[in-house]
């Protein structure tokens, strides 16, 4: 068995070629014979990675389950782990109504599909290549979903627009689908180095991204509460006084997580800087909100003051991620 941190000599042949033994309980794990060929890869930061199969055909991870109250959860469970096959098997059959949470699972996970059915097993296959999917363009276009629908609910609440704010809850679900296809690649990314070189992204960076994948759900989960209020006010408009207020607070935080984003695809110091700024502004806008909210009606005072937290939650989910950059 090798030991992590084995430290091996370096030798070299009269002519001038550097070797190192590869540990002989490594070598008979991975059945390696005399004359037997290894890949050899570079990392970007000098490291040489040692692939004994690298010739091998790429095997399917398999997961298998068991019909359950809550197999929906578990197949997206495998699916953020990685699995490329979920078997889906029951002791005798499996019944229209576990059939159709498994087609609405399948159909909130990109790449996923139904590749065979019968009356007791389905079983489902990833048919994504990894490889074609960037982290930062997956984080990018879910933010350009997650930015929309924040731009879009505020304006259906202070306009009492619920058709606009019905869109809104509907595109969270496009929303959810990028952040577990994000999640997805990113655990993969970390367990296949070969993969973490072609996409010019480390493990460590795969954490980061991880972190700003959720924070960009949250917006976009914060924009979905604020949907739900303006479904409460049955459209009612707020004051104007109050609308203003709203939209002036609407207006630092989407700036917030725009330059927050920016920054951290980036690496840009001074916008992750301007996010921190802008905390000022924010509690002067929302302390204005709270004053002019007490002043309504009781029967609408409650959901502009939850529309308010939801924007001011946003503007804070919006500095950890400027956070990520420093």
């Amino acid at each position: 068995m090798l030991v992590m941190g084995e430290l091996r000599k370096v030798q070299r042949t009269p002519t001038g070629t550097f070797f190192v033994c590869l540990p002989k309980s490594w070598a008979e794990e991975h059945g390696l014979k005399k004359g037997a060929l290894i890949a050899l890869d570079e990392t970007g930061d000098g490291k040489l990675l040692i692939d004994p199969k690298h010739d091998a055909e790429q095997l399917h991870s398999v997961a298998t389950l068991a019909t359950g109250p809550y197999l929906g959860r578990e197949i997206i469970g495998r699916y953020l782990l990685g699995f490329d096959i979920i078997r889906i098997e029951a002791k005798e059959r499996i019944d229209f109504d576990l059939r159709n949470v498994v087609k609405a699972t399948v159909g909130s996970l990109i790449g996923l599909e139904i590749v065979e059915e019968n009356y007791s097993q389905i079983v489902l296959q990833c048919l994504l290549e990894p490889s074609g999917f960037p982290p930062e363009k997956i984080l990018r276009r879910n933010y350009a979903i997650v930015a929309g629908m924040n731009r879009d609910v505020l304006n259906s609440f202070v306009d009492g627009d619920m058709q606009r704010a019905k869109s809104v809850i509907a595109r969270d679900d496009e929303s959810n689908r990028l952040y577990f296809l994000l999640v997805r690649i990113l655990r993969t990314i970390i367990q296949n180095p070969r993969l973490s070189e072609k996409l010019g992204i480390t493990p460590i960076e795969c954490l980061d991204y991880r972190l700003a994948a959720s924070l960009v759900e949250a917006i976009g989960d914060a924009s979905v509460k604020i949907a739900a209020e303006t479904m409460e006010l049955n459209g009612v408009k707020p004051s104007e006084a109050l609308r203003k207020l709203l939209v002036g607070l609407q207006a630092v935080c989407y700036d917030a997580h725009e330059q927050a984003v920016k920054a951290f695809v980036s690496k840009d110091i001074a916008s992750a800087e301007n996010v921190r700024k802008m905390h000022e502004k924010i509690e002067t806008l929302f302390a204005d909100i709270e004053k002019v909210a007490k002043e309504q009606p009781v029967e609408v005072m409650p959901q502009i003051l939850a529309a308010s937290s939801f924007l001011r939650r946003i503007y804070e989910h919006s500095v950890d991620l400027a956070d990520l950059v420093v």
